[in-house]
């Protein structure tokens, strides 16, 4: 799995470019937080769920239905976010459903379980290039976690600035050209 520190770049990129006027800040903060939910499965290791189980790590926390599930709790505090119902259930469903996304990238593990509650089985990503990262702070204090995150910053970061910087030219673009008809 990608870094704690990784999985906020997909919400942050998104809400970074489409700006706070789409993805006001509270909502932006929230998708941040949905986005590292799914790891909350870590606890299934203290409780003995094997992790190939739907309800071991990268389970049934990892699958687009448990992020629509998360997300359509969200509109209840869509106000509370500053957002629309309907903003708020799209920017929270793919803030956390980036995280099984980019799991799914890793060269480790046994796959997420993206189709889950229909099926138990379990994917990777075509392309697995992001280096996975170890579980426990002391395997990561060590040459392997800063392995990792530079594989997180090129494999990442990186592609998650570059979305962010199309998405803000791309809303700044729109905005002249939407401004320029009511000038004429």
């Amino acid at each position: 799995m990608p870094t704690i520190l990784s999985h906020p770049a997909v919400p942050l990129a998104i809400g970074m470019g489409l700006g706070a006027r789409v993805i006001p800040p509270r909502l932006l903060i929230a998708g941040m937080v949905v986005s590292v939910i799914p790891d909350i499965d870590v606890v299934s290791f203290a409780f003995d769920v094997s992790y190939g189980s739907p309800y071991g790590h990268r389970g049934f926390t990892h699958s687009p239905f448990f992020a629509a599930a998360v997300a359509l709790l969200g509109t209840v505090a869509a106000r509370t976010l500053h957002a629309s119902a309907q903003t708020a259930f799209w920017f929270l469903f793919i803030a956390m459903a980036s995280h099984g996304v980019l799991d799914a990238g890793t060269d480790g593990g046994l796959g997420i379980a993206f189709l889950w509650p229909w099926l138990d089985d379990r994917f990777f990503a075509p392309l697995q290039v992001i280096a996975v990262a170890p579980i426990g702070l002391s395997r990561f204090m060590s040459d392997r976690g800063l392995y990792v995150l530079l594989s997180e910053l090129y494999w990442v970061w990186v592609p998650c600035a570059l979305l962010a910087g199309v998405l803000a030219l791309a809303r700044r673009t729109f905005s002249r050209a939407h401004s320029g008809r009511h000038n004429v």
